[in-house]
């Protein structure tokens, strides 16, 4: 679980949330702080903690900041993807997983998924003789059978039939409910560095509905994400003016 927590100002400095009682605001902080990476905590250790009452979960509950999922207080930060935007190679689903889903069965979860510009690392067997594929720990065995093998055998002998094998390009998926936007997992995390999980999945949104509607496909839709599909990211905020239905 990450150390570090974010709170979206929207969220925060809305009237909504300055309404409440200054104990129900500091205790919608620090629930976020104790949060999982899916935004689930513990309230009743952190209620116990800060010296807040239930009353004031309740008043979190009614203005609808968070969901109380059982008995023992076990609560959902309804806000949570617009406070936080977690990389998927670095999140950890949280031991709530299951009870947080039957509670709110359309609920959009940051699936964990490993980058694809880092490979695992391979651990070699040893025998008995702590020895790895019948050579030596010392690496004497690899060296031989590496690069020096790559041209030549044992015996001096070239060998022109062999090749060294063309890297492979990294695999892509598809995304957007009409399922053109194709990128690969790198694609994926750097956008998501970038711009955000949220505004990159605006911008693959945009995107593959011109597709469906147009019919036109790209060759590289990650270039044509980052050329036009965040070109209206901050159009909303220079608008003016106050969206009383989202406060």
């Amino acid at each position: 679980m990450a150390n570090r927590r974010m709170f979206s100002k929207r969220i925060i400095e809305s009237a909504r949330f300055l309404k409440m009682p200054i104990s129900s605001q500091a205790l919608y902080f620090h629930l976020g702080i104790e949060a999982d990476d899916d935004g689930v905590v513990e309230a009743w250790g952190v209620l116990k903690s800060v010296g807040c009452t239930e009353d004031d979960l309740r008043v979190l509950a009614s203005k609808g900041f968070i969901r109380v999922l059982n008995e023992d207080l076990v609560t959902y930060i309804l806000d949570w993807n617009e406070n936080n935007q977690i990389r998927p190679d670095r999140k950890i689903d949280s031991i709530y997983k299951d009870l947080l889903i039957s509670m709110n069965p359309d609920i959009k979860l940051i699936e964990k998924r490993p980058r694809a510009d880092r490979k695992p690392k391979v651990i070699e067997e040893m025998d008995n003789h702590g020895t790895t594929m019948g050579q030596p720990m010392d690496g004497i065995g690899k060296d031989r059978l590496g690069k020096d093998r790559l041209g030549k055998d044992s015996l001096g002998e070239d060998r022109l039939g062999e090749e060294e094998p063309r890297s492979q390009k990294p695999k892509k998926h598809t995304y957007g409910e009409y399922k053109h936007v194709r990128l690969s997992d790198d694609e994926f995390n750097r956008l998501c560095d970038e711009f955000g999980l949220m505004e990159t999945e605006k911008a693959i949104k945009k995107v593959d509905e011109y597709c469906q509607e147009t019919g036109k496909t790209y060759k590289d839709y990650n270039l044509t994400i980052r050329r036009w599909g965040f070109d209206n990211k901050k159009s909303d905020a220079t608008k003016g003016g106050i969206d009383w239905s989202k406060v």
